[in-house]
Formats: C-alpha cells, sequence, structure tokens
C-alpha cells in the first residue's frame, strides 16, 4: 500500500488549505480513510474521517472548518481546511479509517504550517 499526501504549505491564520491524498495498491473503495496529524512533540491523532458510504466524522478541534471527501474512481482522499490556526500545524496524513487496519506505512504525510 501506498499512501501519497500533498497540498500542504504555509499559510497565515484564517487561510485555507486542500489536502489530497493518493492512494494506490489497495481496493480503496471498500476502505474508510482517514486524514491524522501530527504535530512536533505530540502524538498522531485522526482529525477526520470518512466512511465507504461518505459519512464523515470529525475531531472537535477541526469540526466546522474542515470536510473530508473521497473520489473512489481516483483513489483519492481529501480535506479542505478552512479557518486555519496556528494550532493546526502538523505534519498531515492519510491512511485507512476508523475500524480498519491501517496501511503499515504512513507515507512522507504533507506539511501544514499556519502562522499567526
Amino acid at each position: 500500500v501506498q499512501l501519497q499526501a500533498s497540498g500542504g504549505g504555509l499559510v497565515q491564520s484564517g487561510g485555507s488549505l486542500r489536502l489530497s491524498c493518493k492512494a494506490s495498491g489497495m481496493l480503496f473503495k471498500i476502505n474508510g480513510m482517514g486524514w491524522y496529524r501530527q504535530a512536533p512533540g505530540k502524538q498522531r491523532e485522526l482529525v477526520a474521517d470518512i466512511s465507504t458510504g461518505g459519512n464523515a466524522n470529525y475531531a472537535d478541534s477541526v469540526k466546522g472548518r474542515s470536510t473530508i471527501s473521497r473520489d473512489n474512481a481516483k483513489a483519492t482522499v481529501y480535506l479542505q481546511m478552512d479557518s486555519l490556526k496556528p494550532e493546526d500545524t502538523a505534519v498531515y496524513y492519510c491512511n485507512r479509517g476508523l475500524g480498519y487496519a491501517p496501511a503499515s506505512y504512513w507515507g512522507q504525510g504533507t506539511l501544514v504550517t499556519v502562522s499567526s
């Protein structure tokens, strides 16, 4: 399984980013998918999860500011992040979602840096 996240960057507080993650080596459409993040010195945490049917759940920290979506034809999961805050600064990864065994290799992730 390969997971290639992209779309991160440096943005000012209040800005927006759209992250993408292309998955290969797995049957994408039968897997729930999630976006995770790991800030410096902190554990990796799940920020958003989307089921095979498109039902989404969000961590309280991003609820109302983020939208997860998926395109099964492209085997890609997206995370639209708006009203970004400095505390959103982290490396963002995608992987299988809640209830699914995560792929062992998480990929490089994509770095999001939000300046105040």
